[in-house]
């Protein structure tokens, strides 16, 4: 019973680890673009992908939003 009651926690708190960096990523990708030196199709990618991922984040999908925010970080070239 106990080993069942540790998963679930360590479950649940997967989700919120990365519900909570979600932001982080978007302060970084906010913090980038003012310097970034991209064709004005890769800034448009990047804008849409860092809206795609505040979208989803305030959905409740992290999953999605992390993978959007990171598509966008990789555009940027920032880890």
């Amino acid at each position: 019973m106990k080993r069942t009651a540790l998963f679930c926690a360590l479950m649940l708190s997967g989700g919120v680890a990365l519900a909570h960096n979600c932001p982080n990523e978007m302060k970084a990708i906010d913090a980038a673009l003012p310097a970034a030196k991209l064709t004005p199709a890769q800034l448009a990618e990047v804008k849409k992908l860092r809206a795609e991922g505040e979208a989803s984040h305030k959905a409740g999908k992290h999953a999605e939003s992390m993978a959007a925010l990171g598509k966008a970080k990789g555009l940027l070239g920032i880890k």
